[in-house]
């Protein structure tokens, strides 16, 4: 899922899911590049609403796999929609295992967390010999979209109170600095970027995309009404960079970064 495990408010499982096709187009690639015969264990994390979750039990139909996101209303909508599977409510940055799993599953969630050069061999650390972590982060800071958001907090009677609100995302390494860090861990590393074109219904659907995501710490240091103004500047910042199509949809530009790292030992 694409949330922020250390999030104080909750996320919003049915705005996240307005975009379900759209969203699970990037896990499902990344599910199908995973090479292990016969997990026996896999742990999704971030798992969101389920929808990763659900890829990955039906490529390991014969694996223990559970879910762990933050948020409760993730986790009960995942529940609910897999109730075959385990769920568990917890904060990625609090969770660690031994060389448990041999799969770990990790879907637009990472970005969110700091201190990736300790994160990644941490997770590595986990694995078991010949296990696979698997991982797609946003990599689009520098997109239009993401570039208005900052400019929009910036400019507003709310800037004050948005200081901090770009730094929610963590600083994304380079694609040397992952293979690095996940080779020092002892793994071979697989590395490439998709950029995913999305042809949304207007500007509007730019905003609802982004409104359970990245414009979520953005958003909730407001009250209601600047957040209405907000979202309204914003709108009107990223307008010239999404032309509208002749079918009167807009092209949504969101690069993803994938990594599939295999710890040595099999």
């Amino acid at each position: 899922m694409e949330c922020d495990m250390s999030a104080k408010a909750d996320w919003d499982a049915n705005q996240y899911l307005r975009f379900e096709d759209e969203r699970t187009r990037p896990p499902l690639d990344l599910i199908q590049r995973v090479g292990l015969r016969a997990p026996t264990r896999c742990i999704d994390l971030g798992c969101g609403p389920g929808n990763s979750t659900e890829l990955v039990a039906a490529r390991f139909p014969d694996a223990e796999v559970t879910g762990l996101d933050s948020s409760p209303d993730m986790i009960e909508k995942a529940r609910k929609r897999l109730p075959q599977l385990s769920f568990v409510l917890a904060n990625l940055d609090d969770w660690s295992a031994g060389p448990d799993y041999d799969l770990i599953f990790a879907n637009a969630v990472l970005q969110w967390l700091p201190d990736h050069a300790s994160l990644f061999p941490r997770l590595a650390g986990a694995l078991k010999p010949g296990g696979q972590l698997a991982v797609q982060m946003p990599n689009n800071l520098a997109e239009p979209s993401h570039v208005a958001m900052a400019e929009t907090a910036a400019e507003g009677p709310w800037a004050g109170r948005l200081v901090e609100a770009a730094a929610a995302r963590a600083p994304m390494g380079s694609f040397s600095d992952y293979r690095r860090w996940l080779a020092e861990a002892g793994c071979t590393v697989d590395l490439w970027q998709t950029t995913y074109v999305h042809a949304l219904a207007g500007h509007d659907a730019i905003v609802e995309w982004f409104k359970s995501t990245a414009l979520k710490p953005y958003l909730d240091p407001l009250p209601a009404d600047e957040r209405e103004g907000f979202l309204a500047r914003y709108k009107e910042r990223i307008a010239p960079a999404y032309p509208v199509e002749p079918d009167g949809k807009v092209l949504l530009r969101f690069p993803r970064l994938f990594i599939l790292a295999t710890r040595a030992g099999a």
